[in-house]
C-alpha cells in the first residue's frame, strides 16, 4: 500500500461517496474518528502521512459509508444542542429539527422548578437537553427500549448532569404515581411513519430501529395514545408537545383537541415544514 497524505485519503474517500449530499464533511468526520483528531487538524497537517493500518480502519469505514450506514453509527457518537451524545443502532440518531421541541419547551415552561418528562427518549437528548439548561428542573427519560435506557443513562453519567432520570416503560404505564396530575410538561419525538412509508427504505433511516420510526394508524397510534395517558400526568395548564411528520399537523391538533387540550398550535421547522404540535390541558 502507497503512502498516502490527509489531503490525498480525504479527497480519495470524498470522490468515493457520490451519493452522500455531505461526502466531504462525512469523510472528515470519519478520518477524525479514526486518528482521534479534531477537524481542524486536517487543514494544519495535510501533508501527513498516514500509517498503512489506520488508512485500512478509515477505508473499511468509507465502504460501510458507501453501503448507507449513517456516520453517527458509524463514530458512535452524535452532537445535539451543542452536548455530545453516545448513539447506536437501538436508538434514533438525534437530528437538529428537533432541537425545536426544547426550544419550545424552554420558551413555554415559566416555572422555576418545572417537572417534565421526554417519551421515548432515545439516546436522552431532549431530556438531557432541557436539564442542562434548566438546573432545577426535574425530568424523567422514558423509553421502551432497556438498551435505549442503558445509552441514555451512559449519556447522563458523561455529561454529569444530576436532575434527569431514565426509566423503562411503554409510554407512561410504569411512571410512577407521584408523577400524577404534577407535570409541567410532556414533550415527545414518538414513532410517526406509517409503515409503507417508501422513505422507509432509503437514506440513513434504513439502519435505525423501525420500532422507534413506525406507528400504526398511518403513524398517529402512538400520538394518540400517549395524549390519552398524558390527561393522568400534567397539570392543569400542562402543555403537550409532539415532533411529527410534515403532513401530520392537522391530524395531531384534531388528536388533541379530541382529549380536550386548548391553545394547539403547530410549527413549522428551520426548512418551513410543520414539525412540532403543543397543546395545553384544561
Amino acid at each position: 500500500m502507497s503512502e498516502l497524505s490527509l489531503a490525498q485519503l480525504l479527497k480519495s474517500a470524498t470522490e468515493k461517496l457520490p451519493d452522500s449530499d455531505s461526502a466531504s464533511f462525512d469523510a472528515r468526520l470519519l478520518l477524525a474518528n479514526v486518528l482521534n483528531v479534531n477537524c481542524s487538524y486536517f487543514y494544519t497537517w495535510p501533508d501527513k502521512i498516514i500509517a498503512p493500518a489506520l488508512v485500512e480502519r478509515f477505508e473499511q469505514l468509507i465502504v460501510r459509508r458507501q453501503q448507507g450506514e449513517p456516520v453517527a453509527y458509524l463514530i458512535g457518537q452524535q452532537e445535539f444542542w451543542s452536548l455530545m451524545l453516545k448513539v447506536s443502532p437501538a436508538t434514533l440518531i438525534p437530528r437538529p429539527e428537533t432541537e425545536l421541541l426544547v426550544e419550545l419547551v424552554l420558551e413555554h415552561v415559566k416555572a422555576s422548578q418545572a417537572v417534565g418528562i421526554d417519551l421515548g427518549t432515545g439516546t436522552g437528548a431532549i431530556a438531557l437537553a432541557l436539564a442542562s439548561e434548566q438546573p432545577h428542573w426535574q425530568l424523567l427519560g422514558v423509553d421502551f427500549n432497556q438498551q435505549a435506557v442503558s445509552l441514555a443513562q451512559t449519556n447522563q453519567q458523561q455529561l454529569a448532569i444530576n436532575n434527569v432520570e431514565f426509566i423503562q416503560s411503554s409510554w407512561l404505564t410504569k411512571v410512577a404515581l407521584s408523577y400524577h396530575h404534577a407535570c409541567d410538561f410532556i414533550v415527545s419525538n414518538p414513532p410517526y411513519i406509517d409503515g409503507e412509508d417508501p422513505h422507509l427504505s432509503a437514506g440513513d433511516v434504513r439502519f435505525e430501529p423501525k420500532s422507534a420510526l413506525v406507528a400504526a394508524q398511518n403513524g398517529f397510534q402512538d400520538i394518540i395514545d400517549i395524549t390519552k395517558q398524558s390527561l393522568n400526568f400534567l397539570k392543569p395548564k400542562g402543555i403537550i408537545l409532539f415532533e411529527h411528520g410534515f403532513e401530520q399537523g392537522a391530524g395531531v391538533r384534531k388528536i388533541l383537541s379530541n382529549h380536550g387540550f386548548n391553545s394547539i398550535v403547530t410549527l413549522p421547522d428551520l426548512a418551513g415544514h410543520d414539525r412540532v404540535t403543543l397543546g395545553f390541558s384544561a
